[in-house]
């Protein structure tokens, strides 16, 4: 079996060996064991299931939340020649049914699905005919309430498992804590725990922080000092255009990145910033995920983050080639009370979650006890301003209603136009002979584009009209037509933002907001915001080792190399020596107050310039504190 995987990964992928733990992964899910593998941003993670998939007949199944992730996935799946399709909330009744129809008669390899669409009828009855060899769970935190981006859909994945009891699941994501780990095989009813887990450290990715009252001067100082390509983390759209704009009148190459561009714009600059052609990446956290640039040699995030979880992420993407990176994080005073009060607009009143919802109902015009599973085109904008809304509470009130599992929001997506014949040839025949008017229009659909038949088929209106020497407008008005007639599905492309209602739409005060979710998931957000708060004003403690501690590793090395390290290795003493000074200097002043001279004569001669220069350091850096009497203590 080892000489199959390794010759499936030459094949589809050009690579000659796997990275550490990918291949004991791909043995334990081709044994049949539930798996959960932690592997760091970068680490390989869809390796871990694709490799498995393929070496088994049958189909894999691939729960994912985006729907730009499952795309990403499908395209690159496609471009190495493998059968692959993606379920989600951008495509119609048709084209499901389409694809479901494929995953049971046909070769399909991979199928993509969100989880929302898991507990569908469409879905449940073909489940069963479905050859399955494995279930795949991406971004596998989402399914723990105690995770950073905890989603209620997710928690309907089990529920499948009793369905196909014999088939394995690997679980797979880069930001687990401990106790995430363990709800994590609980949800998902593993048979017996088992959890592969690799160190979060990377050797080649620096850590640094900096108090920053100038940070554009800081940023343009960073961009000089490490060359390479570089991204730019910002907390909002407007700041990333600020700093863009900022970056190119300094003459340094950048582009702005957010949800809100159109998907022209944001392939355009996504491509010309993968192939170098711009060196810097200004961004909200829209941008990265499912990015694969290894050469990233600086990531700058100019705004505190929500979470330890998502930090780890974005900085992550730096150095994947494993060369010398860099992650810096610039900070403020300012940004704390901003962090603060955003983290307090995260929370609105249940009273108002209730009111948006019902707000939203009337809005998409969806009448109580419909609604279930319809997706519409969603602006945020224009709910706020035809309903009066506050924009930023707005946003976290259907954040909320997201996390509770009434409704799934996504980002703008582009979808192309597709079309798929609903009838068979003699049917088609017959019609254009009973409609002479549309026949010749039928004709040059067929002449068009093949597989209209079997698939749904990108098409090109533009490219239709003028063949036909006529407006693009009347191509769309045929084929509206002829789908109102039940001959064809159409779909025309879309770049909106989407909105589903994942069940039936419920009076607004039945709404349930129970209150130990939202006072609990208020009390997490605020412990995860002190975590992130812990990390940037720490000023004595290692950057990798807090963040691999806070991922439950034990005992974490010193990287030598962050901000902290450098002050503390001006000290001059070796790890090994500071330790024992510390060990012995905490628990004395701890005991109570101590002059300098009283402290520095309880060690020997031999260290007492050593213990000298290692409570120098502890004082500078807020360990020990000196009294007005001169006495020192442990803060």
């Amino acid at each position: 079996m080892k000489n199959k995987i390794v010759s499936i990964l030459q094949q589809y992928w050009g690579h000659k060996s796997f990275r550490p733990l990918q291949e004991d992964i791909i043995l334990s899910v081709l044994e049949g064991n539930d798996t959960l593998a932690l592997l760091p941003t970068g680490g390989g993670k869809s390796i871990t299931f694709q490799v498995p998939a393929l070496a088994n007949d049958g189909l894999c199944i691939v729960i994912s939340p985006l729907i730009a992730l499952m795309k990403d996935q499908v395209e690159n799946l496609k471009k190495r020649r493998i059968n692959a399709y993606a379920i989600h909330s951008g495509l119609n009744h048709y084209e499901i049914e389409a694809i479901l129809n494929n995953c049971v008669y046909g070769d399909v390899k991979f199928l993509y699905i969100s989880p929302e669409r898991l507990e569908t009828e469409m879905f449940l009855l073909r489940l069963p005919k479905m050859k399955l060899n494995l279930i795949a769970v991406d971004e596998a935190h989402c399914i723990s309430q105690w995770g950073f981006d905890f989603r209620p859909p997710y928690r309907s994945i089990s529920k499948i498992r009793s369905i196909v009891p014999t088939v394995p699941i690997i679980a797979v994501t880069a930001t687990a804590t401990p106790k995430v780990v363990d709800d994590i095989m609980e949800q998902l009813a593993f048979k017996s725990k088992n959890v592969f887990r690799q160190s979060f450290y990377r050797e080649n990715l620096l850590y640094n922080v900096a108090f920053e009252e100038n940070k554009t001067g800081r940023l343009l100082q960073l961009l000089n000092e490490y060359t390479g390509t570089a991204i730019v983390y910002v907390r909002n759209r407007r700041k990333t255009k600020e700093y863009a704009d900022f970056l190119i009148r300094n003459n340094i190459g950048a582009h702005y990145y957010h949800a809100g561009l159109t998907p022209a714009e944001r392939d355009r600059k996504q491509m010309e910033w993968l192939q170098s052609k711009i060196r810097v990446m200004v961004s909200t956290n829209a941008f990265g995920m499912g990015i694969d640039k290894p050469d990233v040699r600086l990531v700058v995030h100019m705004d505190t983050p929500d979470c330890i979880e998502a930090y780890f992420q974005e900085a992550g993407r730096g150095g994947r080639d494993g060369k010398q990176s860099v992650a810096w994080l610039l900070w403020s005073k300012a940004d704390i009370a901003e962090s603060q009060k955003m983290l307090e607009a995260s929370f609105p009143e249940p009273d108002f979650i209730s009111k948006i919802y019902n707000a939203l109902g009337n809005y998409l015009q969806i009448v109580v006890g419909a609604g279930k599973l319809s997706t519409y085109d969603f602006e945020i904008s224009d709910f706020c301003s035809r309903y009066s809304l506050p924009a930023m509470e707005t946003y976290s009130s259907l954040k909320f209603l997201e996390k509770e599992g009434y409704i799934s929001l996504s980002d703008a997506i582009y979808s192309p136009s597709r079309l798929k014949f609903l009838v068979d040839k003699a049917e088609l025949y017959r019609f254009q002979l009973e409609n002479p008017s549309l026949s010749s229009f039928v004709e040059l659909i067929l002449r068009s584009f093949s597989g209209l038949f079997t698939d749904f088929v990108r098409i090109d209106e533009f490219a239709l009209a003028r063949r036909m020497n006529a407006d693009k407008s009347i191509v769309i008005k045929g084929l509206r037509q002829l789908d109102k007639l039940g001959l064809l599905a159409y779909t025309p492309a879309s770049t909106s933002p989407k909105l589903t209602f994942l069940s039936d739409r419920i009076h607004h005060r039945s709404v349930i907001f129970s209150p130990e979710h939202y006072f609990n998931r208020k009390k997490e957000a605020i412990e995860r915001f002190e975590s992130v708060k812990s990390y940037f004003t720490s000023s004595s403690k290692c950057r990798s080792q807090i963040l691999l501690e806070y991922f439950g590793e034990t005992n974490p090395r010193r990287c030598g190399m962050c901000d902290v390290c450098e002050k503390r290795n001006e000290t001059g003493l070796s790890e090994y020596k500071f330790n024992e000074i510390l060990k012995k200097v905490k628990p004395m002043l701890k005991a109570g107050p101590m002059l300098p001279e009283e402290l520095i004569a309880s060690f020997g001669i031999m260290d007492n310039e050593k213990a000298l220069a290692a409570i120098r350091w502890m004082m500078d850096n807020g360990k020990i504190v000196q009294s007005k009497d001169g006495k020192l203590f442990w803060k």
